[in-house]
């Protein structure tokens, strides 16, 4: 009886040494004979590649939040490449408005809420189009070629172009800084005083 629980361990520790090699343990790249399991080489290339995968998705994620970050920037729409604010909601201009001024006040500021005049302009951009405005409540806004910026409180998710044409008097605004003429909106939103 002694002897066969003698025999059990010894064997038991040419196992346990069997699996490790120079100390370390879980390192031998050996596969049991007549089974699929794979080598922890194998099992380390499959952790390495989708490591990488993590990364690359991280990058692109991290550079999506810095041009989301860097404010004013442009996106690309059916209308073509427009400018865009930092969370990526459409910008508009309204032909009611003259350089350096706005006449988007009171009810219609509810619907066109003023873009901060301290907002910062993306690098894909020509930071010299844009200048701020005085409104006549005091606060800066800002402008682009001298014309006020808003955002409409109906697009509800970035990339929306629900304003465009809004009343025949707002328009989306391409990154030279110039109003998108298009068709007049179809919408069924409260366009309020405009």
């Amino acid at each position: 009886m002694k002897r066969t629980s003698l025999a059990l361990l010894v064997a038991g520790l040419l196992l346990i040494a069997a699996c490790g090699t120079d100390g370390e343990e879980g390192t031998s790249d050996t596969t049991l004979a007549g089974t699929d399991a794979p080598t922890t080489s194998a099992a380390a290339a499959t952790t390495t590649a989708a490591a990488e995968e993590t990364t690359t998705s991280a990058a692109a994620e991290a550079t999506t939040s810095a041009a989301m970050a860097e404010g004013i920037h442009t996106a690309d729409t059916d209308l073509g490449a427009i400018l865009v604010d930092g969370e990526g909601f459409t910008l508009y201009l309204f032909t009611n408005d003259t350089e350096g001024t706005s006449n988007c006040n009171e009810g219609c500021i509810e619907n066109w809420p003023a873009v901060p005049g301290d907002t910062t302009v993306g690098a894909d951009l020509d930071a010299s189009l844009f200048s701020t405005i005085t409104r006549a409540d005091g606060s800066e806004q800002l402008a682009v070629n001298g014309m006020p910026l808003y955002r409409y409180t109906p697009d509800e998710a970035p990339g929306d172009i629900n304003g465009q044409g809004v009343g025949g008097v707002w328009f989306v605004v391409g990154a030279d800084g110039n109003m998108i003429e298009g068709p007049e909106a179809t919408n069924d939103f409260d366009r309020g005083d405009y």
